[in-house]
């Protein structure tokens, strides 16, 4: 299929996990479609260099620096759900939502398998897919109530400390008012989306995508209160590391994004200003998405209807 001389030429941003075998395979697949239906690819020039892919013949390489998302249709990440962290950075800010294709253990992020490839091309082509907005974090670091720092999460920002041996010692506020003070290995401020992420592993509530809430969880905190808290979106959620801590602690943003954080510095979290878009192309309800991804037992349920039909028999 091609397109008319007179459209307005389509372009999906492309990135891979070109480090594996199985995602540049997938990759060259994808590109290789996608330019066959008159799409225009557009990819980074040194994954376009892994895969082998010279320019041209719908095919266009661009910079990190320049790459651009705003002017493509979606963006396709082959790779986990560190890949399309890593896409989510080109994205953020823009309106071009992500389409993950999992090639990673669990895969959260991502909306399709590699199994899946050929349905997502005729989906793309068709444009039969629709996006929703994922709730994101606004970061801001302080030293000495001055400004030093500002970052973003799509999961989660932690603040962690920065040495094994040590503990950090912080105090928890919430909406400008404090909480409580403990010792801790960190603590985890989380998005719905973030919650199946290290929030879960962190030990805290795992939360529909289609709440807007704030997360935070403390981990391993010696302290009497020191609970996993679900608070308003409109919330603000800050951490202050105490002067008297030994050492210093770091703040992780998505594990990507790294600041470190001396004692005295404060980590305010909000809302982010910009969402995050992922791609959906079909509505499976996300209790169905728990269960494929952690393998959940569900054997033995029988299911609602099943119920209403066995009660209008009696």
């Amino acid at each position: 299929m091609t397109q008319p001389a007179h459209a307005i030429e389509r372009r999906i941003l492309l990135l891979a996990h070109t480090g594996r075998e199985d995602a540049r395979d997938v990759a060259r697949a994808v590109v290789s479609a996608l330019t066959a239906n008159g799409l225009v690819v557009r990819m980074l020039d040194n994954e376009a260099k892994e895969l082998e892919l010279p320019a041209g013949h719908g095919v266009e390489t661009v910079s990190l620096v320049d790459a651009g998302a705003a002017e493509c249709e979606l963006a396709v990440v082959i790779g986990g759900d560190g890949t399309i962290l890593r896409a989510a950075e080109l994205t953020h800010g823009t309106p071009t939502p992500l389409l993950g294709v999992n090639l990673g253990h669990v895969g959260f992020l991502a909306e399709a398998e590699s199994e899946d490839v050929e349905k997502m091309i005729e989906l793309i082509v068709q444009r039969k897919y629709s996006s929703e907005e994922r709730l994101t974090l606004d970061v801001s670091v302080y030293r000495d109530k001055e400004l030093v720092e500002t970052t973003w999460a799509l999961n989660e920002a932690s603040v962690e400390k920065a040495a094994r041996q040590r503990m950090l010692e912080v105090v928890v506020e919430v909406d400008g008012r404090p909480l409580s003070r403990f010792g801790c290995d960190g603590v985890v401020c989380a998005t719905p989306t973030g919650s199946t992420a290290y929030n879960f592993s962190a030990g805290g509530p795992v939360v529909w995508p289609g709440v807007e809430a704030l997360l935070m969880v403390p981990i391993s905190a010696h302290a009497l209160f020191a609970r996993p808290m679900v608070v308003a979106p409109s919330s603000v959620l800050a951490v202050e590391v105490l002067a008297q801590t030994e050492g210093a602690g770091v703040l992780w943003c998505d594990g990507r994004r790294t600041v470190d954080l001396p004692p005295g510095a404060r980590i305010e979290v909000r809302r982010g200003r910009s969402p995050v878009r992922l791609v959906r192309l079909h509505e499976a309800p996300f209790t169905d998405r728990l269960v494929a991804k952690f393998g959940l037992p569900v054997e033995g349920w029988r299911g609602a209807s099943d119920r209403r039909r066995r009660a209008g028999d009696r």
